[in-house]
């Protein structure tokens, strides 16, 4: 790093703060749930709804993002600031409610530039409004000292007087349905895994990287699967196929997925499948991050704007007697073998 960069050991907390705030700010429309912002010991949030949405996730730097890819992409402040805010807003709208306010607690080595921290709070900002986060706002967070970036961002949201969707709702002879997108932010990460010079990549390679590092939620999706009779729902973050099993586990269930429908999934990964010379529906299969919505729906409803049918709820199969019945994920009735993500097992 050279010598006159301002770094983070460079200025106080108290410092360091004052050139985070102005960078979090919004119109009055985002922070309406926000009765006090920054600056105290504790936020105020108003409450909406008599029940509150929370979520929280983290990311920690060569665990879930790299400074510097093989690839020669260097993750900005700003993607990572984004991809924190695009990850906890998925989650309160895979329960079909809106977001309203996040808290940000951020732990920094002390030689991180000063201006890779600004450039975060402006990702959270730009998240909040490119995601179309009308009501939403940072409230309050922390920061800390220690050996590699951490991020860890809780979310909360209100259901607006209606009722969550859960996982668990699903019936045998629901339509499963998709909304956003899947594979293309796990094509993203082969890419910037690949060694292939970021500068090299076409104008289609270098949008399926920005999937990895700025995922696009639907966020008006949630809402309108829950206005229109959702059974179940999840944020698909691990994988269409894993995320899948987990619908079908709470729901006591078999999701079937529908080749012909998955096909098209795989068209707009072409670009880095061609180039990398790998199989892009195993992308499809079991790339997370894109944070799509999966969702089940009565068969007798019109789907909401946003989702496209790839399959169907099926009843669990009778086993022989002393065998458990197994929930999980099939194609076209046969046992799918792709796994998805797992931060343990990777």
């Amino acid at each position: 790093m050279p010598q006159n960069v301002l770094t983070v050991s460079d200025l106080s907390e108290s410092q360091l703060l004052s050139r985070i705030f102005p960078r979090l700010e919004l119109d009055a429309a985002h922070r309406q749930a926000t009765v006090l912002g920054p600056g105290d010991d504790a936020a105020i949030v108003s409450a909406p709804d008599a029940r509150t949405l929370i979520s929280i996730d983290t990311q920690v730097q060569d665990q879930d993002f790299r400074l510097l890819w093989p690839n020669g992409y260097a993750t900005t402040g700003a993607d990572v600031g984004w991809k924190a805010a695009a990850q906890n807003l998925s989650d309160i709208n895979a329960m079909g409610g809106t977001p309203v306010s996040l808290v940000v607690s951020l732990t920094l080595p002390p030689d991180v530039a000063v201006s890779w921290v600004e450039d975060f709070a402006g990702g959270l900002v730009s998240a909040i409004r490119g995601l179309g986060a009308s009501r939403c706002s940072v409230a309050g967070g922390d920061l800390g000292r220690g050996r590699e970036i951490s991020v860890t961002v809780a979310v909360l949201g209100t259901l607006d007087g209606g009722t969550a969707v859960l996982r668990s709702g699903a019936r045998p002879g629901d339509v499963v349905a998709l909304a956003g997108t899947v594979g293309r932010a796990a094509a993203g990460l082969a890419l910037l895994e690949s060694g292939r010079n970021v500068n090299s990549l076409t104008q289609e390679q270098r949008a399926l990287l920005d999937n990895q590092c700025r995922p696009v939620p639907p966020l008006a999706a949630g809402p309108a699967a829950r206005e229109a009779g959702a059974t179940a729902m999840l944020d698909i973050s691990d994988g269409l196929i894993r995320d899948g099993a987990r619908l079908a586990a709470a729901s006591n269930a078999v999701v079937d997925l529908d080749p012909a429908a998955l096909l098209p999934l795989a068209a707009p990964l072409r670009p880095a499948s061609d180039l990398l010379q790998s199989d892009p529906m195993a992308w499809v299969l079991g790339g997370g991050e894109d944070h799509g919505l999966l969702a089940a729906f009565p068969p007798d409803i019109q789907l909401p704007p946003g989702f496209t049918a790839i399959g169907s709820v099926q009843a669990l199969v009778a086993q022989r007697p002393g065998r458990q019945n197994s929930t999980g994920v099939t194609i076209a009735g046969q046992p799918a073998d792709t796994v998805g993500w797992d931060h343990f097992a990777h």
